[in-house]
């Protein structure tokens, strides 16, 4: 039954919306000032780039040690039956200090990189924000 209340498309691609339908005649609206900064050329310069050779110069070393660190907690606890379940004191075993050392690194890891982070990379952004026009308004 057709529909009074909803005009007839005038081809098979609006009614799929295949395409955005405009007013005849009307030509596309492009806006001719930036929407914002160029974030290309942000990526592009120097500065952006020896931040993020910095970020992965402390971050790619230290996951790889901990992965190594993790594997070799697995391996021991699937292959070193004997050495694992020696006790230390009590009930206390070299697994379950091992397994309570991974907490105590993944602690120290998170420090690490905050302190990292916060001495050697946080004003090295802030100042990629200020030149890129960016402020804390902006963002928001």
């Amino acid at each position: 039954m057709y529909d009074v209340a909803r005009p007839t498309p005038a081809n098979a691609l609006e009614e799929t919306s295949r395409i955005p339908v405009t007013p005849a005649g009307a030509p596309p609206s492009r806006s001719t000032t930036p929407a914002g900064p160029d974030y290309p050329a942000i990526q592009a310069s120097p500065e952006f780039v020896a931040l993020r050779r910095r970020f992965r110069g402390f971050v790619f070393p230290l996951s790889f040690a901990f992965f190594a660190w993790y594997m070799t907690y697995v391996l021991l606890a699937a292959y070193a039956h004997d050495f694992m379940s020696r006790k230390v004191f009590g009930e206390v075993n070299v697994a379950i200090l091992l397994g309570l050392s991974q907490f105590v690194s993944t602690a120290l890891i998170t420090w690490l990189y905050l302190r990292y982070a916060r001495r050697r990379l946080d004003p090295r952004v802030a100042q990629l924000r200020a030149r890129a026009g960016l402020t804390e308004e902006k963002r928001r």
